[in-house]
């Protein structure tokens, strides 16, 4: 099966925990902090492969997680970070957010990397909270909290010329001629379900990609047929070949029929310069009414070149043709509307009260800091409630109206009001 299409869930490493430690050393009697920082979290990182051609390696995993950073140690020595995670995906992946739509990126060549989940950092130790007025600290950091993130990844195949036209026009006996590729051939209509890529050697140096496009029919654009599966994979090609059925009844119609859907899926589809070719010149009744349809291509600005991918009469200088048309061609790069996305304010937060009573804070820093603090050291309590009253949620929840006892969550902790 021809998977083109996943969404999947990644997370980046946690950082590692701080930790609280003492020198205690022979004839030292008063050994001062040295507890370590944690490591950092390992990066989750998209990597384009050179052995992958489909996104059929997610079909059964679909959640990928990133080592995370060690806790600091003794004599301040900081925690292993966390190894990245390196996610291979074929070239032509665009990467979009799952949840916003918003293109994070796309992979095009061996090698390129995206970078979708950054790995906490490692919390401070002890030795890091050392003062003048502190000199034995007993407070620790833990490591930031990993980034999760659900993508959803679409392939776009990479092919210099695609090959496109209505079912059972000749396309996959066109693309086995001219390359090394055996896609399936039959005298029936949708023959070819999936995308077919070939290589065509045009001479010791030279060759061409080409992608054979499952067939066309009218509505395609809106889910008739194949439906716009497919569609998106000739938006990467630089040239198409348009490849008509000369027994069809009326190939201009055809040729006309195959456009529109073009246009209306995508415009730029559109704009692509093609070659069109007349197959199955090797029928007499084609021969026959080949000078009428070059006629009535030609009044509309069109030449038509007839080939035979049968008896590959033809066949080369219309690949010719569509590799110079290639090579005139840039491709235009995947583009996202320009939308306006302000930064998040990480300082603010929102207070909530629940039916039984009890508040809830949110926010992304505040719950960043909970997830970050040794509830179990006096010292990292009081500082998270100093936090708590330079930004303002003391008061904030004093005006809502808490009351000593009342129960407050933060994230996943649950921690009581006191004056």
């Amino acid at each position: 099966m021809f998977l083109d299409e996943v969404t999947i869930t990644v997370a980046s490493g946690k950082g590692g925990n701080g930790i609280v430690h003492f020198r205690r050393e022979k004839y030292i009697p008063r050994g001062g902090p040295d507890g370590g920082d944690g490591g950092k979290g390992g990066d989750a990182v998209l990597i384009c492969s050179r052995t992958q051609s489909t996104l059929s390696a997610f079909r059964h995993k679909r959640r990928f997680a990133a080592a995370v950073g060690r806790p600091g140690g003794g004599s301040n020595r900081t925690g292993r970070s966390g190894d990245e995670l390196l996610i291979p995906v074929p070239a032509g992946t665009i990467v979009r957010d799952a949840e916003l739509g918003q293109l994070l990126g796309e992979l095009i060549e061996p090698g390129d990397r995206l970078v979708v989940g950054r790995g906490g950092r490692g919390g401070r130790g002890n030795a890091r909270y050392t003062s003048s007025t502190n000199q034995a600290p007993r407070m620790a950091e833990r490591g930031a909290p990993a980034e999760v993130r659900r993508l959803r990844l679409e392939l776009r195949l990479i092919a210099d010329v695609g090959i496109v036209g209505v079912p059972n026009s000749g396309k996959s006996t066109l693309l086995a001629a001219v390359t090394n590729a055996r896609p399936e051939i039959g005298d029936y209509p949708f023959t070819t379900l999936q995308p077919q890529l070939g290589v065509a050697d045009l001479d010791d140096e030279t060759s061409l990609v080409l992608a054979d496009i499952p067939g066309l029919i009218e509505g395609a654009s809106a889910g008739a047929g194949l439906g716009t599966g497919f569609l998106k994979h000739i938006s990467r090609t630089r040239a198409l070949i348009h490849l008509l059925d000369g027994t069809a009844a009326d190939p201009l119609a055809d040729f006309n029929q195959v456009n529109t859907e073009l246009e209306l899926f995508d415009p730029v589809l559109a704009r692509k310069p093609q070659v069109v070719g007349l197959n199955k010149l090797d029928q007499p009744e084609v021969r026959a009414r080949l000078p009428e349809l070059e006629a009535a291509f030609k009044s509309r600005g069109v030449q038509l070149r007839p080939v035979s991918a049968l008896s590959r009469q033809g066949v080369r200088e219309l690949v010719l043709e569509a590799y110079r048309l290639a090579q005139e061609t840039e491709v235009e790069p995947e583009q996202d509307l320009p939308i306006y996305r302000p930064k998040p304010n990480g300082s603010k937060y929102q207070i909530s009260r629940a039916l039984d009573g009890s508040w809830r804070i949110e926010g992304t820093a505040i719950e960043r800091a909970a997830e970050m603090t040794y509830w179990e050291y006096e010292e990292a309590v009081r500082r998270f409630q100093r936090m708590l009253t330079k930004i303002g949620v003391t008061e904030s929840l004093r005006e809502a109206g808490a009351k000593d006892g009342d129960t407050v969550y933060i994230g996943d902790h649950e921690l009581e009001w006191r004056e």
